[in-house]
């Protein structure tokens, strides 16, 4: 049996399927699954170092929902969008989603002070600059969000959508909050949630994308605010940067966020490939150089 048999074991015994394997479970073809993959980013395979796809039994059913439904008389674009937002909820965390995605991205420890610098520039740079961009922003406590309020809902202006994400004690559902039909969207976060324990800053844009997700280090309770640690991924490459903003999209739409349904298919497609904006990471880079400098041992 070759390299390309049915299945390979996985991780923790996981059986990952071929798109061989796939196709004959589904009665759908390689070719339209891979055409499915271009056009739509679904379905979402996990690659091998040697590029080869592999899939996993939830790829089946997930496959088996769109062709039902396709078959149905639903347009095929609409049932790939559903199918990828009902996949996102059960998401683990953000930052779990982009090191299963894209291992090979650095991850660095950065203190918290370290972290508000690089968000700070992140929004200013990206968030603020980017054409209809959707945002996505974990604060994991409510006191942290009402820091950053104002930021927000001056980020809210010019988004296609944002959302704020947050223990937030007085709320029950999401809402846009006192800030009106412009502000973020805020989406209460029960305290189990993986994202309470999370920090991120995700730009989903066309022309300038980029998203920070970091995991807080535990056993930190009496470490001073801003010297606590988290284990930190900052990417600017766009694939990367859509997997983190589904992720976000899904947890925002399984809380019951109205607004998260139409960013979910928003995101359905894969981004567009393209080359960073080398003058933007620039611009970038020197904001936190400078808000480094400025606030990050404050």
């Amino acid at each position: 049996m070759n390299t390309e048999s049915t299945f390979l074991q996985g991780v923790e015994g996981d059986e990952l399927l071929t798109i061989g394997a796939l196709a004959e479970r589904t009665g759908v073809s390689p070719a339209t699954l891979r055409v499915w993959e271009q056009r739509h980013g679904f379905p979402r395979p996990q690659r091998l170092d040697s590029g080869h796809r592999r899939y996993l039994e939830a790829d089946v059913a997930a496959v088996d929902r769109v062709v039902r439904r396709r078959d149905a008389g639903v347009r095929l674009d609409v049932a790939i969008a559903d199918a990828l937002a009902e996949d996102a909820p059960g998401v683990p965390s953000v930052y779990a989603e982009l090191r299963r995605r894209h291992p090979h991205v650095p991850v660095q420890r950065l203190r918290k002070g370290t972290l508000l610098a690089l968000s700070w520039a992140i929004e200013d740079e990206f968030c603020a600059k980017a054409e209809r961009a959707l945002l996505f922003g974990a604060f994991q406590q409510e006191r942290y969000y009402e820091a950053a309020h104002e930021r927000w809902r001056e980020l809210a202006l010019v988004s296609q959508a944002a959302f704020a994400f947050a223990e937030f004690s007085d709320l029950d559902r999401p809402t846009t909050g006192d800030h009106g039909p412009r502000g973020p969207v805020l989406v209460p976060l029960p305290p189990d949630e993986p994202l309470v324990r999370e920090w991120a800053v995700v730009c989903d844009s066309v022309d300038l994308p980029a998203a920070l997700s970091a995991w807080e280090l535990p056993g930190q309770q009496r470490v001073p605010d801003r010297e606590r640690v988290f284990e930190s991924i900052l990417t600017i490459d766009p694939v990367a940067v859509r997997d983190a903003a589904r992720a976000c999209a899904g947890i925002a739409r399984a809380a019951g966020a109205a607004e998260a349904a139409p960013a979910s298919y928003a995101l359905a497609d894969e981004p567009a490939p393209g080359a960073a904006d080398l003058t933007a990471v620039s611009a970038m880079l020197g904001r936190v150089l400078s808000y480094v400098d400025r606030y990050g041992g404050a």
